[in-house]
């Protein structure tokens, strides 16, 4: 097959691009700066279907391999702003898509839209505008690619590794905990892990079997506690790492909700609901089997 990747210099779409080569797949690529390996330059969020249609002319499938930072703190409202990063993009992707006549495409989405549809009495598209946003990029962007055009969702939780300089966006403050001298305390819940490798070959697999379906993905269920004690010793400073009371977990994010409130800004997750989350197993069943210590050891490597 003929595959074009949208994000393809990023972590997760430098894998994608590496598996899909590796099963003999032609990939071409495309990123919003030039990179090694990009062989078209285009901001897809800016895009039209116009823009869109000669990239996609000759391919049987696309992969959309970008990602969105949910945490970021903005003057509200926001859904208008996330809708215009993660909803209005797909739709003019896909619908160019099925004008060309492609068969296949993937879009990498988040496992909220999971717990979602798994847990509806959380209300978590209510509750969270990202959950929400990520909600209606499936919703939406399906119904521009129609029938003949089958997309699969990737529901992805934390994913681990690097690709060149690439890491997640999430590993830098992470990084510096673990190496500084502070104790580590985490709340009690935790979370599903994915390696960005794994998360290629699922995405190669959706797009050979065309799907279609809602995947989630998950190499290793940890817990908050467990990630943390890993990253520390991969960062080469194993300590103890403590629990934190879920009533200061629940006091912390409420006043951080309230100084948004009183700002008038809003985050993609809303933290006055967040300790819901922080505090609850996020686990997803069945998990690939993966270990994810390799990509752990890739986010976090030791220095000196």
């Amino acid at each position: 097959m003929r595959i074009l990747v949208v994000g393809g210099s990023g972590l997760i779409g430098a894998h994608v691009v590496e598996v899909l080569r590796g099963r003999g797949h032609r990939v071409t690529t495309v990123a919003r700066t030039a990179r090694p390996g990009v062989d078209h330059l285009l901001d897809v969020e800016s895009a039209s279907a116009d823009d869109l249609r000669p990239l996609l002319a000759g391919h049987d499938g696309v992969v959309l391999a970008t990602r969105a930072d949910e945490q970021r703190v903005l003057p509200r409202p926001i859904h208008p702003l996330l809708r215009r990063e993660l909803v209005d993009p797909v739709v003019r992707l896909l619908t160019a898509a099925r004008a060309e006549g492609l068969t296949r495409a993937v879009l990498t989405g988040s496992y909220y839209t999971f717990f979602d549809r798994r847990h509806p009495q959380w209300r978590l598209a209510d509750r969270h505008v990202y959950v929400r946003c990520r909600r209606e990029q499936a919703a939406e962007g399906r119904a521009a690619a129609g029938p003949q055009l089958p997309v699969t969702v990737l529901e992805l939780p934390f994913v681990f590794g690097r690709a060149g300089d690439r890491l997640p966006n999430w590993a830098g403050p992470l990084d510096r905990w673990a190496r500084s001298r502070a104790p580590l305390a985490v709340p009690v819940g935790g979370t599903a892990t994915a390696s960005a490798r794994s998360v290629a070959e699922v995405a190669a697999d959706a797009l050979e079997q065309a799907r279609g379906e809602d995947v989630p993905v998950a190499d290793e269920n940890l817990t908050w506690a467990a990630m943390m004690t890993r990253i520390a010793h991969a960062v080469g400073r194993p300590r103890r790492v403590g629990r934190l009371p879920a009533p200061a977990v629940r006091a912390a994010l409420g006043c951080g909700g309230l100084l948004h409130a009183l700002a008038r800004r809003e985050a993609g997750l809303n933290p006055t609901h967040l300790a819901d989350l922080l505090l609850t197993e996020l686990f997803v069943e069945p998990t690939t089997g993966r270990s994810l210590e390799p990509a752990l050891r890739d986010t976090f490597a030791p220095t000196g």
